[in-house]
C-alpha cells in the first residue's frame, strides 16, 4: 500500500480545484497549474481535502499512486507558497547581473551568457554571486536551475563553477608533485 499516496492533502484557503475527470486544475494567489493523470488513480475533493485512490493492485497502478499525489501537492504548494532554488557562482570574476526579467553571467568565458526566465519562472539576484530561481511550479524552477547550473558546473579539482546554496562539492587531489621518474 502506498503511504504517500493514502496522505490526503489540505488545500489551504486561496487556492481553487478544480477536478473534470483526469484533469486537474489549480489556481493560487501565484498562478494557475494544470495536469491530466492517468485514468488508473481517481482524484476526488471533499471540502478542502483532496484525496488519491487507484482502482486496482497492478504494478503500475500502485506507482501511479504516489507519483498522482505528489504532483497534486506540488501543484498546491506552488500556487499558495511557490518554489525557490538558489544557486551560487564560485570562482573569480565569476558575476551574475540582472538585465530586465533574465539574467546575464560572466563565467569565464570570452562572453556573457543572457538566460531568460522558463514559463512562469522568475530569475532574481543577490549580490554579484548569488541566482534566485522561483516560480509556482516545482518541475520548472528544477529545470531552470539545473540549466544555469549546465553552463559552469562545479570543477572537482579547483571548486570553481555553480553549485546549488547548500551543495558539498568533493574536492579532488592534484597531480602528486615530485615524485621521481
Amino acid at each position: 500500500m502506498s503511504r504517500i499516496g493514502l496522505t490526503p492533502i489540505t488545500v489551504p484557503s486561496g487556492v481553487d480545484v478544480k477536478i473534470n475527470d483526469q484533469n486537474v486544475s489549480v489556481k493560487g494567489k501565484l498562478g494557475q497549474l494544470e495536469r491530466n493523470f492517468s485514468s488508473k488513480v481517481a482524484v476526488k475533493q471533499d471540502g478542502d481535502v483532496i484525496t488519491v485512490s487507484r482502482s486496482d493492485d497492478a504494478p503500475e497502478s500502485r506507482s501511479l499512486h504516489g507519483l498522482t499525489r505528489s504532483l497534486l501537492n506540488n501543484m498546491v504548494v506552488g500556487v499558495s507558497e511557490g518554489f525557490e532554488k538558489r544557486l551560487q557562482l564560485v570562482g573569480t570574476g565569476y558575476r551574475v547581473q540582472q538585465r530586465g526579467k533574465g539574467i546575464e553571467l560572466s563565467l569565464g568565458f570570452s562572453h556573457t551568457v543572457p538566460v531568460e526566465p522558463l514559463g512562469t519562472n522568475s530569475l532574481k539576484t543577490e549580490g554579484q554571486g548569488m541566482v534566485i530561481v522561483s516560480g509556482p511550479d516545482k518541475e520548472l524552477v528544477g529545470e531552470q536551475a539545473a540549466r544555469i547550473r549546465k553552463l559552469r558546473k562545479p570543477n572537482a579539482y579547483s571548486g570553481k563553477g555553480i553549485i546549488y546554496e547548500g551543495e558539498v562539492v568533493r574536492r579532488k587531489a592534484g597531480k602528486a608533485a615530485g615524485k621521481g621518474v
